[in-house]
C-alpha cells in the first residue's frame, strides 16, 4: 500500500510547477526566455531549493499549452523532469484564472531524500485550492517516473490521476511497466464521499479493499482502510519493487492501514500497516535449516521448505524509510518447528527465535543479524547439543527434555535453565 501513494508526491511537485505556469499565463505571452526565468523563480520560491530549466515554451494553438524541458533541482541527488507539458483550458484564460485540463510528466526522477526537503518560504500562504468546488487540475499523467527510496532503490512507475475539487482523486491508477506478473493499484471514489474502492494486483494475486479519509476543522486528517491479500506470491510481489524477499510461496491474510497528518506528505510519512498472514507452503530462499543444524549454524546457504509460515507484519513509514516488524512468527518443516520475531530496517535484519527439533524436545535459541541480503545465524553449541539429544530420546513431553537439560548443564557449566517445550505442530488438512 505504501508504494500506492507515490503518485501523491508527484502531484505535489507538479503543483509547484503548475503554480508557476499559472503565473506565466497571467503575465500573458512572454518570450520563451522570460517564461523560463519566471518559472525558475516561482519554482525556487515554492520548493525552497535552487532549480534550473533547460527550456520553456508556450503556445496558444492548436490549444494553450506550456512545455518545460530538463527541469532539475540543484541538489546532491537532483529531482529531474525530462519534460512537463501543461494543457490549459482556453476559456479560463480570459478570466486570468487558468484551469489545467491535463499535465503530463515524462522521464522524471524523484529521489525521496531530495523531495522530503522541499519547503516554501517562511510565512508563505497555503497553495490555492480553488474557489469553492472548482477544480484547478483535472488530470495528471506520468510516464517513466523513477522513485528512488531512502536506501537508493529505484522503481519506475506509470500512472494517472483524475481530480475532483479540493484535490480529491476521482480515479487513480499506478502501474509498474514491464513487470510480470503485473502490478496495478486502482482507486475509484465512492460518489462524493471521501471513500475509495481499492484494487491491487501484485505477485499473481490480489489485495482488494477500501480506504477512507476523515478531516477535522483543525486541518488534521486521518486515513484508514482494510485490504484482503489473496494468493500473492511473496517473492514475486517483493521483486515487483526491485527488492529481494526472504520467503517464497503464495500467501493470504488481512491488512489494516492508518495514517495521520495535515498534508498528503504527512499522511504518506506516517503510514502504518498491519497484516496477519499465512503462507502455505513456503520456502525460506536463502537459509538451509538442515545445513545450519549439521554445522551448528556455521553454514546455512541454501533453501528450506516449510509446510506453513504464519505471523504478523507491521510496516511503519519513517523519515529514513520503512521499518518492517515481524511478530508471532511460526514455521513448520516436517517434525521441526520454530517461533520468533524479526525487524528489517535500513536493509539490516535483526531476528531471534527458538527452534524445536521435535515435538516435546527442548528449544534451541537462535539469532539472525546483519545485511538483509546475507545475514548471519548464531546458535549456542551447548543448547543445540542438549536439544539434539532431547529430540533423539524424547518419548513424551517431559522425559527427553529433562535428559537434554541435564546434558545442557554439562556443556554450560551452570544452573539448569527452564526448558521450553515445543508447541504441538498443527496437523495438515
Amino acid at each position: 500500500m505504501k508504494r500506492g501513494q507515490k503518485w501523491t508526491l508527484g502531484v505535489g511537485f507538479a503543483g509547484a510547477v503548475l503554480g508557476a505556469a499559472w503565473l506565466a499565463a497571467a503575465w500573458w505571452l512572454p518570450t520563451d526566455e522570460e517564461l523560463a526565468a519566471r518559472l525558475t523563480a516561482e519554482a525556487e520560491k515554492r520548493l525552497g531549493v535552487k532549480v534550473t530549466i533547460g527550456s520553456a515554451h508556450w503556445a496558444l494553438l492548436p490549444r494553450p499549452a506550456v512545455v518545460l524541458n530538463d527541469f532539475r533541482t540543484r541538489q546532491a541527488q537532483p529531482v529531474v523532469i525530462g519534460q512537463l507539458t501543461a494543457h490549459l483550458k482556453a476559456r479560463t484564460l480570459l478570466d486570468r484564472k487558468p484551469v489545467f485540463g491535463r499535465i503530463e510528466i515524462d522521464d522524471a526522477v524523484f529521489p525521496r531524500n531530495s523531495v522530503r526537503v522541499f519547503h516554501g518560504p517562511a510565512g508563505a500562504s497555503k497553495p490555492d485550492t480553488g474557489d469553492g468546488d472548482s477544480v484547478l487540475l483535472e488530470r495528471l499523467e506520468f510516464r517513466n517516473l523513477t522513485w528512488v527510496s531512502h536506501s537508493g532503490i529505484a522503481v519506475i512507475y506509470d500512472g494517472e490521476v483524475e481530480f475532483d475539487a479540493h484535490w480529491r482523486p476521482r480515479h487513480a491508477e499506478l502501474r509498474r511497466p514491464g513487470i510480470s506478473p503485473p502490478f496495478t493499484l486502482t482507486l475509484e471514489r465512492d460518489g462524493d464521499a471521501d471513500r475509495w474502492q481499492t484494487r491491487i494486483h501484485v505477485g499473481g494475486g490480489t489485495a482488494h479493499g477500501d480506504i477512507a479519509l476523515k478531516s477535522a476543522a483543525s486541518g488534521a486528517m486521518r486515513l484508514s482502510g482494510r485490504l484482503t491479500p489473496m494468493g500473492i506470491e511473496a517473492a514475486s510481489a517483493v521483486g515487483s519493487f526491485n527488492r529481494r524477499s526472504a520467503v517464497s510461496g503464495k500467501g493470504s491474510g488481512q491488512t489494516v492501514l492508518s495514517a495521520d497528518g495535515k498534508s498528503v506528505g504527512e499522511l504518506a510519512r506516517s503510514l502504518h500497516t498491519r497484516t496477519v498472514f499465512s503462507v502455505k507452503p513456503a520456502t525460506i530462499v536463502r537459509f538451509d535449516l538442515e545445513k545450519a543444524i549439521s554445522t551448528l549454524g556455521i553454514e546455512h546457504d541454501g533453501q528450506t521448505a516449510l509446510q506453513e509460515l504464519t505471523g504478523q507484519l507491521d510496516t511503519q513509514n519513517t523519515d529514513e524509510g520503512m521499518r518492517a516488524t515481524y511478530t508471532e512468527l511460526k514455521a513448520r518443516a516436517g517434525k521441526r518447528t520454530a517461533t520468533g520475531e524479526a525487524t528489517v530496517y535500513h536493509r539490516q535484519v535483526e531476528a531471534s527465535g527458538t527452534l524445536y527439533l521435535a515435538e516435546g524436545a527442548m528449544g534451541v535459541p537462535f539469532t539472525v543479524s546483519g545485511p538483509a541480503d546475507k545475514p548471519k545465524a548464531s546458535v549456542p553449541p551447548a543448547s543445540f547439543a542438549a536439544a539434539a539429544v532431547s529430540a533423539a530420546v524424547v518419548t513424551g513431553t517431559g522425559t527427553g527434555a529433562r535428559i537434554g537439560g541435564a546434558l545442557g548443564r554439562t556443556f554450560e557449566g551452570g544452573e539448569q535453565q527452564p526448558v521450553t517445550a515445543a508447541p504441538v505442530a498443527p496437523t495438515a488438512n
